[in-house]
């Protein structure tokens, strides 16, 4: 009797997430952990989200300039909490097999996300992670124009926020 071969195995491919996180703002040391926590959030969203490898940038900043972002590609002028820039991927074939797709820049500002936690008695690391996470959603595809979109995006943003010990931040607007 001769023995066939053993075939090579495949290995599950690994995801790659590469998070560069960079603090634009000096305002971000009252919370030290905040590259940890949007690290941490993303993470997880990724996870959830079975998003395959890539690697994207989080800018924490102060409303001065998420302001400027916000009047000049959205056209309005104000500050905001986070705003997410989708990445256009290039045409063609990629030399790297091993090359992330760039999903794009994720911003929060500092002043807004701190007010509004406070506005809503929550700490400011699970408003950090919420915003993170909700920003993530957005580069890969999500959005909440329409009411059953946002539904969905909600309680997606909800379930991966559980696993991370931050409470539904929806619950309070759901009981109005």
């Amino acid at each position: 009797m001769t023995r066939s071969p053993a075939l090579p195995r495949k290995r599950a491919r690994k995801q790659t997430l590469l998070i560069d996180v960079m603090i634009q703002s000096a305002r971000w040391k009252a919370e030290p952990r905040a590259a940890a926590i949007v690290r941490k959030a993303i993470r997880a969203a990724a996870s959830a989200a079975s998003t395959p490898s890539a690697e994207l940038a989080i800018v924490l900043t102060d409303d001065s300039a998420i302001h400027t972002l916000n009047r000049d590609w959205r056209g309005h002028d104000a500050p905001t909490n986070v705003l997410s820039f989708p990445a256009k991927q290039p045409r063609g074939r990629r030399t790297g097999a091993a090359m992330p797709d760039s999903l794009g820049d994720i911003v929060i500002a500092y002043q807004t996300t701190a007010r509004e936690a406070r506005a809503e008695c929550k700490p400011l690391k699970h408003h950090l992670a919420h915003l993170a996470v909700h920003g993530f959603l957005h580069l890969v595809g999500y959005d909440h124009e329409k009411l059953r979109d946002a539904k969905r995006m909600e309680a997606f943003e909800t379930n991966i926020l559980a696993g991370l010990g931050v409470p539904d931040p929806y619950a309070s607007h759901r009981k109005l």
